[in-house]
């Protein structure tokens, strides 16, 4: 998105209504889907960023979900589709897990006694392109709240080049893009951080230097329930597939910036599909698997075949 967009999203983005954090009960095992698709009404002021804060999705899978809608003036009376059915990603389900092509971070919370372990999941921004959120399994260090930040010499050295003096230290306020909460990673090299924002135009985007940034609403949350040494695993899964009664979907996120020279290929999805069904007789239509390519928006996609298609076929 042009710097000049982002700016005309902040006010919007600032007044819009808090989001409840999502939270589901955590599947049992051989289910991966999570939540259910709704459907939202626009008001007059409405666009689509106002709707995404208000619903806890991001900039880039509502406009996603949505194709041809004004993200600017979507227009009272109209049906948003949010997108709220998610394949959670290849990973231990512990702790925190982060799919950036996704924009979206899952925090599988530890579960109590007599309770039904749940997980809760946050859009987030990432880092972009030359300033990559880093991949790997890591943990949260330190939890501050109303913290300091001190920009690193790399990005005073780049807004310098934009015309923006940045100081050393920017303290606690209005001004302060950390906004009230961070959690430190334990990631060498830099000062790696999960936090809120004075500014949420980019949730959901590539808009980082490297951080994980949140709604403010959702790292108010997100820091109360996460305790230092948590595990934080960081992931690149723009292809993802999961079973839920019996039947497989998939869906497929647009490749990161720096991925965009040489994308992941149908090839790559394809393997993935033949790996899920290797051990079932599960028929696969593999013309929806490559709409699903094509279209690239995130959400769920059915390619589990009635098997009535092919018994018809082989009369």
């Amino acid at each position: 998105m042009k710097h000049s967009v982002r700016v005309i999203l902040i006010a919007s983005l600032l007044a819009s209504p808090a989001a409840p954090a999502e939270m589901f009960a955590l599947p049992a095992g051989g289910v991966d889907l999570i939540g259910a698709p709704r459907v939202a009404t626009a008001q007059q002021e409405d666009t689509l960023l106002d709707l995404a804060r208000r619903h806890s999705v991001g900039y880039e899978e509502i406009v996603k979900a949505n194709p041809g809608l004004d993200p600017w003036l979507p227009g009272a009376g109209t049906d948003v589709l949010l997108p709220k059915e998610r394949i959670l990603p290849r990973a231990r389900r512990e702790g925190i897990v982060v799919n950036l092509p996704e924009h979206r971070l899952y925090y599988f919370a530890p579960a109590r006694a007599g309770e039904p372990a749940v997980v809760y999941s946050y859009p987030v921004a990432i880092g972009k392109m030359d300033w990559n959120t880093p991949l790997g399994v890591t943990r949260i260090t330190q939890k501050v709240k109303n913290p300091s930040w001190y920009p690193p010499q790399s990005v005073r050295e780049a807004r310098a080049r934009q015309g923006e003096r940045l100081p050393a230290v920017v303290p606690p306020g209005p001004d302060n893009p950390l906004g009230h909460r961070a959690m430190r990673l334990a990631i060498p090299g830099g000062a790696y951080l999960i936090h809120g924002t004075n500014r949420p135009a980019g949730i959901g985007m590539q808009a980082t230097s490297g951080c994980l940034r949140l709604y403010p609403e959702d790292i108010e949350s997100l820091f109360e329930m996460v305790a230092v040494n948590t595990r934080v695993n960081i992931v690149n899964q723009p292809f993802k597939r999961g079973w839920r009664g019996g039947a497989l979907d998939v869906g497929v996120h647009p490749p990161l910036e720096e991925d965009t020279v040489e994308p992941p290929q149908l090839s790559d999805l394809t393997r993935l599909i033949v790996e899920a069904t290797r051990e079932t007789l599960t028929p696969v239509d593999w013309t929806r698997v490559q709409q699903a390519y094509r279209e690239a928006r995130g959400m769920p996609v059915r390619v589990s075949a009635d098997p009535a298609m092919f018994a018809q076929g082989d009369r």
